[in-house]
């Protein structure tokens, strides 16, 4: 549940919803091929020149025609450009081969690998639909390692959108750029992580910017079949499976919905057995969310289609393991639902037994999140024994009043583990912030008539959802929960993405399993 003020994400419709077929749309989704070279070719593809902000032009100009690089300097001081991170000026030059646009993009005063993501990114937004074809991205000046290639995944990230549903784009809207060319040959046998992690990250993206008749939890799977191709072992728990398990609490959400419930399990061991025990990540996967009884409000419920986005992050990063082998065994758990107020729906002071044995009172339908990742935790759990346990889910609006739309909220039972998952997000560009648990907090959700329910009161509702869910973490394993509510979806446009899907939560597990559990 996303509580109050905001409803919990999730929702939209195109067409009739038949949940026995999975309408697969065209998915047209933007992917640009790279390649990389070592000097910049002699056409009129358009040439990127990163430059660090207070560096003269000439830094970055010295290969250019004189009467390019001398245009160029006086463009930059006529728009009083500086290099700040993401500005651009831009000239057309003549040379023998016809007219080439040529690029300065700014990439701050202390520039890293997220600050050249960045630029690029702001580059291709800015030349996807202008017409050029094929973009240049020389780097080979920077003292940042893998420039050219951090320029090139931030355009990707950028140049990411979904165009399935669309059949009247004028042609002046559609994307034109087709290649993009490093000027680096040294980072080509590098550039199979940054393209795994990519395709992680459009994988998340496509899931939750689909619509909920394409993308229910049936549809979500066998989206993600396909990486069994990569060597990823999928195995899918159906409602029947779920019910002799004892599942009651995930049912109970689902039982409202025409659309049967799944528990998607993606396996991925690059350690040959060595890592017995895997690194277990939980995604919270409701599909489409009106709120049960509970209903939401009508405007916004629109947005609902994405309260399945701790799921796609999930399968996203399984996607970029894979892609790139690492060499860590992980095991990726999405609890797939959809939350309708049907005739069979859940009612509030409803009592569900959870696959553990704990009663749990329903008090709010729409606090249905918990109870699926609940069921969810305690089967990976008894499945696997792991001894790191991260969930990641759209819980609560209450974590976008806290935190905003810049950084994940990190509840945590081990300092070490909240210590790893901040340092990922710094490093990978998706943020987190350490939130408090504790037993004071733990007292709210206790219930009169069952062992807990499911909302506290108003206060502290990321806290009381967080604590819901470390009731059920055995002992001894270490556990994080991120409310990533306000990350995944964001309605203004960034230097990384568009408006609407961010992907938020590849990068982040992807870092932290390179970081702290590849051999």
């Amino acid at each position: 549940m996303l509580q109050s003020p905001l409803p919990e994400p999730d929702g939209s419709s195109i067409g009739r919803h038949d949940h026995h077929t999975v309408p697969c749309g065209r998915r047209i989704a933007i992917s640009i091929p790279v390649s990389f070279a070592a000097s910049v070719p002699d056409d009129t593809s358009a040439l990127i020149l990163p430059i660090r902000k207070g560096d003269s032009p000439d830094a970055v100009t010295k290969a250019l025609p004189e009467d390019a690089a001398a245009a160029l300097k006086r463009a930059a001081e006529a728009s009083r450009f500086e290099g700040d991170l993401g500005a651009i000026v831009e000239i057309f030059a003549d040379t023998h081969a016809g007219t080439r646009r040529i690029l300065l993009v700014g990439i701050g005063k202390q520039p890293d690998a997220e600050s050249l993501q960045k630029a690029g990114g702001a580059a291709v937004a800015k030349l996807l639909t202008s017409g050029e074809t094929t973009l240049i991205f020389d780097a080979s000046g920077s003292d940042v390692d893998d420039a050219g290639s951090n320029m090139a995944f931030g355009a990707l990230q950028r140049s990411w959108r979904l165009d399935s549903y669309h059949t009247k784009t004028p042609e002046k809207n559609k994307p034109s750029v087709t290649d993009i060319t490093v000027i680096a040959e040294d980072e080509a046998a590098g550039w199979e992580r940054f393209q795994a992690i990519y395709a992680g990250i459009a994988l998340a993206r496509e899931l939750v910017t689909e619509p909920p008749n394409v993308i229910h939890p049936q549809g979500f799977v066998e989206r993600c079949r396909p990486l069994a191709e990569l060597g990823v072992e999928i195995e899918v728990l159906d409602k029947d499976e779920m019910t002799e398990l004892g599942m009651g609490a995930l049912l109970g959400v689902a039982q409202g919905s025409a659309a049967e419930p799944k528990l998607l399990v993606m396996r991925w061991d690059g350690t040959d057995g060595a890592q017995e025990k895997p690194v277990a990540f939980v995604g919270k996967g409701v599909t489409f969310d009106t709120g049960g009884i509970s209903l939401k409000p009508g405007p916004g419920m629109e947005d609902m289609k994405f309260d399945m986005g701790g799921a796609a992050a999930v399968a996203g990063a399984m996607r970029a393991l894979a892609g790139r082998k690492a060499k860590a065994h992980v095991v990726g758990v999405c609890g797939l639902v959809e939350n309708m107020p049907g005739s069979n729906a859940q009612r509030p002071s409803d009592i569900v037994t959870t696959m553990d044995g704990q009663t749990v009172e329903v008090l709010n339908t729409d606090a249905e999140g918990r109870l699926v990742l609940c069921d969810a935790m305690h089967w990976v759990q008894q499945k696997y024994a792991p001894e790191v346990l991260v969930d990641l889910a759209t819980l609560t609006g209450a974590m976008i009043i806290a935190l905003g739309h810049e950084h994940a909220g990190c509840f945590s039972n081990d300092d070490g583990l909240a210590d790893q998952l901040l340092a990922a997000g710094k490093t990978s560009g998706d943020a987190v912030w350490r939130m408090p648990i504790g037993k004071a907090y733990d007292k709210l959700i206790d219930s009169p008539i069952a062992d807990i329910k499911n909302v506290g009161p108003r206060e502290a509702g990321s806290i009381t959802a967080a604590q819901f869910l470390h009731r059920f973490v055995q002992d001894g394993v270490k556990w994080a929960h991120l409310d990533i509510a306000g990350t995944v979806w964001i309605k203004s446009a960034s230097k990384l993405w568009d408006k609407g899907a961010t992907g938020y939560g590849v990068r982040l597990l992807d870092r932290f399993i390179a970081d702290n559990h590849e051999g």
